[in-house]
């Protein structure tokens, strides 16, 4: 059963995935590729997407760094089937989103920087409130 704080981070991504044509999957995982939380359509290994999801942001941010381009703030990938695209969430957490090939990309990125924001303010209340709980 999915505690408060894990059903209001499912209702913000539900919501991207109703107002994104071709947005199958969307989970938030922390940097180092653990799954938090996530709103899935399809079968998928979460665990792996959020393993995956670390592993990209973290390559991105190298190439970033190693040209002097700063830190991503999307990176999208297009497969045979779908694409794969993973925001940062903060400095602690990160978005990934999967979708089919029909996927809208630009109402992707209309939409997703809400998403981000709105996943940020939970994960940040809920961090909070756990120190305030020791």
């Amino acid at each position: 059963m999915a505690s408060d704080d894990d059903s209001e981070l499912i209702a913000v991504m539900r919501a991207l995935r109703e107002q994104v044509v071709g947005v199958t999957d969307v989970a938030v995982a922390t940097r180092d590729g653990l799954l938090i939380a996530a709103d899935s359509g399809e079968e998928v290994d979460l665990d792996r997407l959020a393993a995956l999801a670390a592993a990209t942001l973290g390559l991105a941010s190298g190439g970033g760094a190693a040209v002097d381009r700063g830190v991503p703030g999307q990176v999208t990938l297009e497969y045979s089937s779908g694409y794969l695209a993973v925001r940062p969430v903060g400095s602690t957490a990160l978005m990934v989103v999967l979708g089919d090939r029909g996927m809208d990309l630009a109402g992707f990125r209309a939409h997703a920087q809400a998403a981000v924001e709105g996943l940020g303010t939970l994960l940040a209340a809920e961090k909070v409130h756990a120190h305030t709980d020791i």
